[in-house]
């Protein structure tokens, strides 16, 4: 990450510039972030059309395991060390 600089040693064009610069770089990430959003909000409309057909065919949709990881989860223990 680079370092700010000091501020009272730019010049006026430079300090307008610094802020051109930060504002085209803050448009940047912030259509990036759009974009991820919109991404997972993809992902998860498909993981939840799979959870329906899943239980609209009878099978279960959460399973003995997706509770025990759940419950590990919000334990705070997090992932198990086997993988699961």
């Amino acid at each position: 990450m680079d370092t700010f600089p000091d501020l009272g040693s730019l010049t006026d064009q430079e300090l307008k510039d610094l802020i051109q610069q930060m504002t085209e770089e803050e448009i940047e990430i912030s259509y990036r972030r759009r974009i991820l959003h919109g991404k997972i909000d993809i992902l998860r409309a498909e993981l939840v059309n799979r959870l329906r057909k899943k239980h609209e065919g009878g099978q279960d949709v959460i399973s003995g395991a997706d509770v025990e990881r759940l419950t590990d989860i919000l334990s705070g223990r997090g992932p198990r060390p086997d993988g699961e």
